[in-house]
């Protein structure tokens, strides 16, 4: 009789169909990280935001995979089968418990949520990088305004839609003709050090007001001997190239294009360094523009973000 009845402070053992507990695994942890990673890149590099968006995918996969083992089932030895007489009973439909349902159904859910909350975001958070990006040409007024061999900074519109808020400037000299064709120098104000707008290094002339197709462009004639960035110091020569400071290569450059007597200005592009002067210089560039303080040749380039 004593065996038989249940001591105190005794439970009854649980049996495995009784009790469903989930196996440990890191695989969470390993997605949180991946996503972490994500948010990391879309500050410091689109690769480390690539590298985390195929280890979300991995580990989110295991993890998915590992939740739902139970749901899949082992594989079952498959026999030959043996030769038979009579017809076998068909056999009974695979039925899972309630536990398994509604774990299966938590995890679908959470995903399709994950999606909506984090698809929308990251769209936002990338998408302005690659769209709105084009550079349109500019109007700067009849060639008459840039007399060969003289320097003129230019102030002009690069967007009329937006304003003033578009306004740039350039520093622009006809070279004359190279190999029968008209060759200018049209150099950004724009310090490569941190943005700030350079001023050419010499007296300035009279300011004029050029009437364009698109917005009035204004002209000063000036007679440099280099440019310098008031800001911290950056000093360049008369080609752009840096002499001087904290910049980490020349100036930028516009591409340009004549079209009905008047000079266009095309979409910027960084220099690595000018060989030579004028109709006669050799402009070591790089296809795009890059941001201020960004190395393109180098070691030090490895240390710099993609920038689309």
């Amino acid at each position: 009789m004593a065996d038989e009845l249940e001591r105190p402070r005794e439970r009854p053992e649980h049996t495995e169909s009784e009790v469903h507990l989930p196996s440990p695994t890191i695989w969470p942890f390993a997605f949180a990280a991946a996503v972490a990673l994500i948010l990391l890149g879309l500050i410091v590099s689109l690769v480390a935001t690539a590298v985390g968006v195929v280890l979300a995918v991995v580990f989110g996969f295991l993890w998915v995979r590992q939740a739902t083992r139970e749901l899949r089932g082992e594989p079952e030895p498959v026999e030959a089968p043996e030769p038979v007489v009579a017809e076998e009973e068909p056999a009974a439909p695979e039925r899972y418990t309630r536990s398994k349902f509604l774990e299966g159904t938590t995890l679908g859910l959470g995903a399709v949520i994950g999606g909506i909350v984090t698809v929308p975001v990251l769209g936002f958070a990338v998408a302005p990088a690659f769209v709105g990006q084009e550079h349109p040409d500019v109007d700067l007024g009849p060639l008459d305004n840039y007399p060969e061999g003289d320097w003129v900074i230019a102030t002009f519109t690069s967007d009329p839609e937006t304003g003033s808020v578009s306004r740039r400037t350039a520093f622009i000299r006809y070279n004359g003709l190279r190999d029968e064709v008209p060759s200018y120098t049209i150099i950004s104000n724009r310090c490569v050090h941190l943005g700030c707008p350079t001023q050419p290094q010499g007296p300035p002339g009279e300011l004029a007001e050029v009437e364009t197709s698109a917005a009035p462009v204004t002209v000063q004639p000036t007679q440099p001997s280099g440019f310098g960035c008031p800001c911290h110091g950056g000093a360049y020569d008369i080609e752009g190239n840096r002499t001087a400071g904290p910049p980490v290569r020349a100036l930028d450059r516009y591409e340009y294009s004549i079209i009905d007597g008047s000079l266009w200005l095309g979409k910027p592009y960084s220099v690595g360094h000018v060989d030579g002067e004028g109709a006669e210089a050799t402009v070591f560039r790089f296809e795009d523009a890059a941001d201020p303080g960004v190395h393109m040749d180098g070691p030090e380039q490895i240390l710099y973000p993609y920038v689309p």
